[in-house]
């Protein structure tokens, strides 16, 4: 994806766009009575009955400004809610919600409709006639408010609670995967060291990078005749000490500008091209459940099923077939030993007392290894982690038995 491609799809995320949107269309047709009011006859005008329109126009202003009110601070108030509940990095998903921000923008872009029709007719713009285009626009908008409104109902009872946002979480990890240029690399961790003699590019900013123009790559890479590898990936911190990327032709001052500026900065993390993030989230959501104030594993079981499928979903990621290469563009992969530890080490260390967790946890490293076998070892040494450190937390010998019992069956069957 083009750096101007990712520049729209934020902007399109903001929450004033689509009401800016609506209210821009909601002026137009309140407007459009007066430019096309001549093409309705008088007679036609006389049957519609259309004098009725400056009393529906009334009830929808005042109506729709408090609807707005009301839907607005709904929105802040499952915010607010997720913030301090569930964790702050989950918030973002929630307000980039499409159905709560097409609400919002059709409540507003009603009241809007409404204000702008009542002031036009209040200076006689509109005629005989250009009030029957007027009252078809308002039926239609009165139309768009029941469906909005309907869905809105809907919506809003399952709106920021804590089964609604791992779902969130674990759909943007899934959407993530696709955009992963390789399959996870498996065993220990190995760090590529830089040639001597080889190029490096810095980065001025300070923060997480959140896309990588990998197009932009392509084409300086297909410039300078050699290959640019990647040393940070979305997700990476950089600051101007940190290697972003480096090659073995030597660079001009145009060039190496044009590779610092495929990769965006930002002082967050972002969800589109890092599952990592997504894992992170997911093991925060199940940590705070497990924390002695909420004391609820029945949430971290959910999390750790949700994390579950999204590594099983990386595990199946085949890049061949879903993404378009991108030749002299060397994209590291992800470490799955890293992947595992952002999601199971949390758990294991906040739910260690907790056997029903623990027993869950092993049997969803054991479904891991059974989708790909080169997993096996890299599953197993999280499984082994994890059992010490439930062995020394568990104050019934009989759960400690239990646990190493399931463990030594999983550990059994992934060795044959």
């Amino acid at each position: 994806m083009k750096r101007w491609q990712w520049a729209v799809r934020l902007l399109t995320r903001r929450m004033w766009f689509r009401a800016a949107l609506f209210c821009v269309f909601a002026v137009a047709l309140a407007m459009a009575g007066a430019l096309l009011g001549h093409t309705i006859s008088y007679d036609f005008a006389g049957k519609v009955g259309a004098k009725s329109v400056d009393n529906i126009l009334n009830v929808l202003a005042s109506s729709m400004l408090a609807v707005t009110t009301f839907s607005l601070t709904a929105m802040v108030s499952a915010y607010a809610g997720a913030t301090s509940n569930i964790t702050p990095r989950a918030v973002q998903l929630l307000i980039d919600d499409t159905t709560a921000q097409n609400a919002l923008a059709t409540f507003l872009g009603s009241f809007l409709f409404a204000v702008v029709g009542i002031i036009a007719l209040s200076t006689g713009l509109y005629g005989e006639t250009g009030r029957v285009i007027l009252f078809a626009g308002t039926i239609l908008v009165i139309a768009l408010i029941v469906v909005t409104f309907l869905r809105w109902i809907e919506h809003i009872t399952r709106f920021g609670r804590v089964g609604d946002t791992i779902e969130r979480v674990e759909h943007a990890a899934t959407q993530a995967v696709r955009a992963m240029a390789q399959r996870p690399r498996f065993g220990e961790k190995e760090r590529r060291a830089v040639p001597s003699g080889a190029t490096c590019i810095h980065h001025n900013g300070i923060g997480r990078i959140t896309h990588v123009d990998t197009p932009q790559l392509a084409e300086v890479a297909k410039e300078i005749g050699g290959e640019i590898t990647l040393s940070a990936l979305p997700g990476t911190f950089v600051d101007p000490a940190r290697v972003i990327a480096w090659t073995t032709v030597r660079l001009d001052d145009r060039q190496m500008r044009r590779i610092r500026e495929a990769f965006t900065v930002s002082n967050n993390r972002a969800f589109d091209h890092d599952p990592r993030f997504g894992l992170v989230v997911l093991s925060e959501i199940g940590s705070r459940a497990l924390s002695p104030a909420v004391n609820d594993p029945g949430t971290a079981i959910a999390v750790l099923e949700a994390g579950t499928r999204v590594l099983a979903a990386i595990l199946r990621h085949d890049p061949e077939e879903r993404d378009d290469p991108f030749p002299g563009v060397h994209v590291p992969a992800f470490a799955f030993p890293d992947l595992l530890e952002d999601l199971y080490r949390p758990l294991a260390r906040d739910g260690s007392a907790t056997v029903e967790l623990g027993i869950r946890l092993q049997k969803s490293l054991a479904a891991l290894a059974a989708i790909e076998p080169r997993a096996r070892q890299d599953c197993m040494l999280e499984a082994d982690d994890a059992l010490a450190r439930a062995q020394s937390q568990l104050a019934s010998s009989t759960d400690a038995d239990r646990l190493r019992t399931v463990h030594d069956r999983i550990r059994q069957h992934a060795d044959r």
